[in-house]
């Protein structure tokens, strides 16, 4: 599902990412590791953000041959979204459903799953911490991906919320799409059944635990 070959990142001299080679077959993944081990950089290169030596390879499509096809397989919230904002969240929503080709069907489900309602009419300026999550989070499932990239998932959302993430989780997965997690909070990720953990410290893989 998703190949890392010779992968690494660098800020200057100070931090060095290397991940050598990773193989990951599709299935739900945790990354874990402590503030500045990495983990956020390494998400973020795989959702196409960020810059990066080596290559990453999702479902056969390279990012290097093929960047635009291989971003359309990919959602990604990260954990501390920014918006611009004067703009709505319903503003978001309509260059992320033209790019991703996606239906105002699963738009709308994705609302009552979430239970966003009328707040995406307003504008981003005036959300909550837990609103700015939900919109990520919305945002990242939009389309068909085969990989949805979500770091700290579940921080700053309610319990209700963070049961009904974690049902559309286990739904989207067994309809066949994979997911990269982090996560400080134990108690919503002991609901799944993680295919492999991968641990970092300093930048480097210290343990790959499952497939």
């Amino acid at each position: 599902m998703l190949e890392l070959i010779d992968f690494r990142k660098s800020y200057g001299s100070d931090f060095h990412l290397e991940i050598g080679d990773l193989n990951l077959e599709a299935g739900i993944h945790l990354i874990l590791g402590e503030n500045g081990s990495g983990k956020s950089t390494l998400l973020k290169a795989v959702a196409g953000i960020h810059p990066f030596e080596g290559e990453i390879v999702l479902s056969g499509v390279s990012i290097s041959k093929d960047p635009l096809e291989y971003r359309k397989l990919i959602g990604f919230a990260e954990a501390e979204p920014l918006f611009p904002d004067f703009l709505s969240l319903e503003d978001l929503i309509q260059v992320v459903v033209k790019a991703k080709s996606s239906s105002p069907t699963q738009v709308e489900d994705l609302k009552e799953t979430l239970k966003i309602g009328d707040f995406s009419k307003q504008a981003i300026g005036s959300y909550s911490s837990g609103m700015l999550k939900k919109s990520a989070l919305l945002l990242a499932f939009i389309g068909d991906p085969k990989l949805i990239i979500l770091d700290e998932a579940f921080t700053t959302l309610d319990v209700g919320t963070q049961q009904s993430l974690t049902r559309l989780i286990e739904r989207k997965s067994k309809e066949g799409t994979s997911f990269l997690l982090t996560s400080h909070q134990n108690e919503p990720i002991t609901a799944f059944d993680f295919s492999s953990t991968i641990s970092l410290n300093q930048g480097r893989i210290i343990e790959h635990e499952g497939a």
